[in-house]
């Protein structure tokens, strides 16, 4: 049985090509790679018999960023962008992940773990190509677009469900999270 179009998943050597062929700028690819990086010590530390696919992770962790550079340019929402750009694409699966990069909905804390989850969470974790902690990320997303209270309220908020997103991870895993992400530091 084949995979329906819409649902197929772009292979690395695509994601590398689309991230060339849409002038994604180094530092966001830089980015991106680390984001996957992230991504890849949580699902590859998941305990035994938790389904999470492996290459539609990585997929949405080279692309989350697609648009960003166009994005910088027209003020547009580049989560939404990134989205409907590789949904006209046929990448379905990979676009419904890219769309809740920024703002998550939905979380169900009891639920099976989901790649969106893992990459929110991985996104959350790298600044620049920088992997930080969550205070580290939150200060730096304060200090850089903190201009008003409502703004940093929102940042704050943002910041229990990250945390919540990263325990319901936490539960999922055979090592713990921060040493896992620790471990690519130190590669």
């Amino acid at each position: 049985m084949s995979k329906s179009i819409s649902h197929r998943i772009p292979s690395r050597v695509e994601c590398d090509k689309l991230m060339v062929q849409h002038s994604m700028r180094p530092n966001i690819v830089e980015h991106s790679i680390q984001v996957m990086n992230v991504s890849l010590a949580i699902t590859d530390n998941l305990k035994n018999g938790v389904a999470v696919n492996r290459d539609l992770v990585i997929a949405a962790a080279l692309l989350h960023d697609i648009t960003k550079t166009r994005s910088l340019t027209t003020n547009e929402r580049h989560d939404i962008s990134g989205g409907e750009l590789l949904r006209e694409m046929g990448f379905t699966s990979t676009a419904e992940i890219v769309e809740q990069h920024v703002v998550f909905k939905d979380l169900n804390p009891q639920g099976r773990l989901e790649e969106r989850e893992i990459l929110y969470y991985a996104d959350k974790r790298v600044t620049h190509d920088t992997i930080v902690t969550i205070e580290e990320r939150v200060h730096y997303l304060i200090q850089r677009y903190g201009t008003t209270e409502e703004i940093r309220r929102r940042i704050l908020q943002n910041k229990n469900l990250v945390l919540a997103v990263e325990s319901k991870i936490a539960r999922f895993m055979k090592i713990d999270i921060h040493r896992a992400i620790e471990q690519i530091k130190t590669r």
